[in-house]
C-alpha cells in the first residue's frame, strides 16, 4: 500500500485521506516475488494477493478514506530502487506506489 494525502474536498473544512494500493498484473506476480527482498512476506499466488488487496480497498473504503489503485509495473519499480540503493521490499512497493499516486494526483489539481 501507498502513504496517504489529504485533499480538500467539497468545502475547505472537509479533508478526505486518498491512499494508494499497489496494483500488479497477474503477468508481473511471479517477477515481483523474484526480484523482492521480502518475498516471504507475500502471498504465493497472484489470486491470494488479489483478494488481500481487495479486502485492503474494502477496508479503507470503510474507513473513510479514498482508496486508489496505483498500477505498478515491476520492471519500473526495480529501476527506481536501484536507483536509490534500496532493496526491494514493502517499504520501497510502498513508498513507491505513493510516489505514482501524488504524481497523478498533482496532475489533476
Amino acid at each position: 500500500m501507498g502513504k496517504r494525502k489529504k485533499r480538500k474536498g467539497r468545502s475547505d473544512e472537509e479533508v478526505t485521506e486518498v491512499v494508494g494500493v499497489a496494483w500488479y498484473t497477474p503477468e508481473q506476480w511471479d517477477r515481483l516475488r523474484e526480484i523482492s527482498s521480502d518475498a516471504d512476506n507475500l502471498e504465493d499466488t497472484y489470486e491470494e494477493w488479489k483478494s488481500s488487496a481487495e479486502n485492503a480497498l474494502i477496508t479503507l473504503s470503510a474507513s473513510g478514506a479514498i482508496a486508489r489503485k496505483v498500477a505498478v509495473d515491476v520492471e519500473e519499480l526495480l529501476r527506481w530502487c536501484n536507483s536509490k540503493n534500496r532493496p526491494v521490499d514493502g517499504a520501497a512497493r510502498s513508498e513507491f506506489a505513493w510516489e505514482k499516486l501524488k504524481e497523478e494526483l498533482d496532475k489533476t489539481e
